[in-house]
């Protein structure tokens, strides 16, 4: 039944104070309670009777509904008989979180809801149960553990002609039933579903990309033996995967809904059972990565390598280089800086989030399956999650490995033939988007990869070499920033360290005539000196680029050097220009 229907018995005496955009929802079953935090008893889809014996005051109702919401409730309905009408704190706690809240008249008892919800429902499965009994039958015995994630979804589309796929949190195909989904699609549902999870809005998420809609079913294991719901959206929000399925849910029976929902149970089950097998590969770059950190000596980082190396690349009959990468991931207001430079801080582990998100990035988004990671290995130390990503064949030199590949170029596996070696800026080209809508106001991303080594000794500058690329990358702006190895030799490694205040007056000082002057007179002084700098000061290719006469452009940086009382033509005051348009 739907939560609608309930308003509409007057027998009930259910007052709607809220949610009135969610009264589709499904109601698949009724509980009553009054403690603080119900949710080992909840499974989703229950209408939630308090009498609000549970609060003690106005600081009690957001948690409450927190726990709710996590566990996937359809509403809640709160009883008057306790305070007389329902306190304003809890209407307001539904509100942010988008769940439904009916006021209980108090004349009426709770076993009366019970009783008339359990009635409804019972009556309107009786119809379709032996279908959907017969199909979970057969999902369970043909499902994940007799053959993958591809056997639910073809079974999906023999029973009920469903397309459907499997998609990682950055829009990566992990299984399919048919034809793959185009290139772009994937990452564009993945940040339509991470945006509507970041509100508080319940699956199936609709959307539509190329004419086509789908709706976006979360998969999340909430049967008995599950780990424990998270709190906050935001501890699983980047590691969860969807369903994409090619239709709109909107209008589909409860008997449907159902199907899907036990459908997304099986993958999260399977879902579970491979990360349970990525457990070697963590606890091999943990050993290693305390080894490097408390000092070790080589030799004995070098017999875990070897015992890493097998387990990461079956079959290599000598140990590769390594590269080692750093990720975070840090929320909090905004994502404002605190006043020691550092992130406003929100209670969430950052390591375990940043850990299973950093395993999806260096996978190589062209490749399908969720056992491509297995090259990958992951611990996590504080908020950091630290990646020992081995090569398969050995890595160009650091000096080869400056050169950066087009930001089209896949990610986790080897750019180029002959340089298998990871590249900050290539690992982000398809994930920021998605990630991004993930991360919504409150959170950001940042990584730093290291250059390949070929020995022990080299571990902990590598790691060292990492960490300090991810300062790099968290000095800019923007949600989801990397930086590389090759940018810690260049001015680049100084510019994000320079004092906000500092930079501020410095580039003001320059720039800010410029800006002044453009804006009268529309003369594209700042465009000008950019071109010109780039140019290395060479007139005739400026002009060329800018399409202009060279006599104009002498003009133009001729008003610059009145404007700024600066000579272009001296080393120091082109420095100047350059490194004040590279901090503005």
């Amino acid at each position: 039944m739907r939560l609608r229907a309930l308003l509409e018995t007057d027998a009930l005496g259910l007052r709607l104070l809220g949610g009135e955009d969610e009264l589709d929802r499904s109601v698949r079953g009724v509980m009553t309670t009054d403690l603080r935090d119900p949710s080992r008893y909840l499974t989703g889809g229950e209408l939630v009777l308090t009498g609000l014996a549970w609060r003690r005051d106005a600081a009690d109702s957001e948690p409450f509904v927190r726990i709710l919401t996590g566990a996937g409730v359809a509403g809640l309905a709160a009883g008057e008989a306790e305070l007389g009408e329902i306190p304003g704190d809890l209407i307001e706690a539904c509100e942010r979180h988008h769940l439904p809240l009916f006021a209980v008249h108090e004349t009426v008892a709770f076993a009366t809801i019970t009783e008339y919800v359990v009635r409804q429902v019972s009556g309107e499965r009786a119809g379709d149960l032996a279908a959907v009994v017969d199909r979970h039958r057969r999902l369970m015995t043909s499902g994940p553990a007799g053959g993958g994630p591809e056997v639910v979804l073809d079974l999906l589309g023999s029973d009920l002609d469903l397309h459907a796929w499997v998609l990682s949190p950055t829009g990566r195909q992990i299984a399919g039933a048919g034809a793959p989904l185009p290139g772009p699609v994937g990452p564009t549902l993945a940040g339509h579903h991470l945006a509507a999870t970041r509100t508080g809005r319940r699956g199936p998420h609709r959307a539509t990309v190329d004419g086509v809609t789908y709706s976006l079913f979360p998969i999340r294991n909430t049967g008995r033996g599950a780990a424990p719901a998270s709190r906050d959206v935001r501890e699983s929000v980047l590691s969860d995967w969807l369903l994409a399925v090619e239709a709109d849910a909107g209008d589909w029976p409860a008997a449907r809904l159902d199907l899907l929902q036990g459908v997304t149970q099986l993958i999260a089950v399977e879902r579970d059972r491979r990360d349970a097998a990525r457990t070697v590969r963590r606890r091999l770059a943990q050993e290693v990565l305390e080894l490097v950190q408390t000092g070790a000596a080589p030799a004995e980082i070098a017999a875990r390598l070897r015992v890493a190396a097998p387990v990461l690349l079956p079959g290599l009959g000598t140990a590769p280089h390594w590269q080692v990468v750093v990720a975070r991931v840090d929320w909090g207001a905004e994502g404002a800086p605190d006043s020691t430079g550092g992130p406003v801080t929100s209670g969430i582990a950052g390591g375990p989030v940043a850990q299973a998100l950093l395993e999806e990035i260096l996978v190589d988004p062209a490749v399908t399956g969720p056992d491509s990671a297995d090259r990958i290995a992951v611990a996590h130390t504080g908020d950091e999650a630290i990646a020992l990503v081995p090569l398969p064949a050995r890595a160009a030199s650091p000096a080869d490995a400056t050169d950066l590949p087009e930001a089209g170029d896949a990610g986790g596996a080897a750019t180029a033939k002959d340089d298998p070696a990871l590249h900050a800026d290539a690992l982000l080209a398809t994930v920021r988007e998605p990630l991004s809508a993930g991360l919504a106001d409150d959170g950001r991303l940042t990584l730093g990869v290291s250059a390949a080594v070929h020995s022990p000794e080299g571990l902990r500058g590598a790691l060292e070499e990492a960490r300090h690329a991810r300062r790099v990358a968290a000095a800019r702006p923007g949600r989801v920033c990397a930086a590389g190895h090759h940018e810690l030799a260049s001015h680049v490694l100084l510019l994000p360290f320079v004092p906000d205040d500092v930079r501020r007056a410095f580039t003001a000082r320059l720039l800010d005539p410029l800006r002044d002057y453009d804006r009268r007179h529309r003369a594209e002084l700042i465009p000008t000196l950019e071109a010109f700098l780039d140019c290395d000061g060479s007139w005739t290719r400026c002009a060329a680029r800018l399409h202009l006469h060279v006599n104009t452009l002498r003009y133009r940086v001729g008003r610059i050097e009145q404007l700024t009382g600066r000579d272009l033509s001296r080393l120091e005051d082109k420095l100047d220009f350059f490194l004040a348009l590279r901090m503005s």
